[in-house]
């Protein structure tokens, strides 16, 4: 018996070493800490092969998703994050998402194409070079709503942030976010007292 770093024995498996990463956090497949790298069994492996060789031809199929904060520009950044998550491939590339956006932002036409695809099941895999292409906040929701489709994520740089500049429009947009709340919420405030004071309508905000 040999014990298998997890690139190799990912190879032997024919997946990326992301999605035999996640296998070894659900339990799918038993490892062994080498100081700090989990080690797998050949036998495992070669077990985990033969009982999975008729259901993996299908199961990696790939959906590319990259993300930029600005509406406009940035066409060399995802650019590259494509080029690197297609380098990086393994299996059958089904589709490639490209949104503009926050990452603050739940409502992203992008982000909604993705999870129509993961719940259709066009799609087993989802794929992203960094954990915050996909969301600021909420990429464990995320996993486990996918997880339910049998869908899982790959991320191919493990917490890492953006850049400066693009942390930088995310708060931007998160305080311009609860500004406008503030400002609407005053906004209605000043109109029930306007129209209270010219006795349109009572203290209430209900039309005399």
């Amino acid at each position: 018996m040999e014990l298998l770093r997890l690139s190799k024995a990912a190879k032997r498996l024919g997946i990326h070493p992301m999605t035999l990463r996640q296998w070894a956090l659900d339990g799918k497949i038993p490892f062994t800490w080498v100081g700090r790298e989990r080690r797998f069994s050949s036998v495992d492996v070669e077990n985990m092969k033969r009982g999975s060789d008729s259901s993996t031809a299908r199961s990696r199929l790939e959906l590319l998703y990259v993300r930029v904060s600005g509406s406009s520009g940035q066409e060399s950044s995802l650019e590259a994050q494509e080029a690197e998550l297609r380098a990086t491939s393994t299996g059958e590339i089904v589709k490639v998402v490209r949104d503009r956006g926050s990452g603050l932002k739940e409502n992203r036409p992008g982000l909604n194409r993705v999870l129509a695809m993961v719940s259709d099941g066009s799609v087993t895999v989802v794929r992203v070079t960094h954990e915050d292409r996909l969301a600021r906040f909420g990429v464990g929701w995320l996993k486990r709503l996918f997880a339910v489709y049998g869908v899982t994520v790959e991320v191919l740089h493990a917490k890492k942030l953006g850049g400066r500049d693009e942390l930088l429009e995310d708060f931007g947009s998160l305080v311009t976010t609860f500004a406008g709340r503030l400002y609407g919420m005053r906004s209605a405030d000043n109109r029930r007292r306007l129209l209270a004071e010219s006795g349109q309508c009572s203290d209430k905000g209900q039309v005399a």
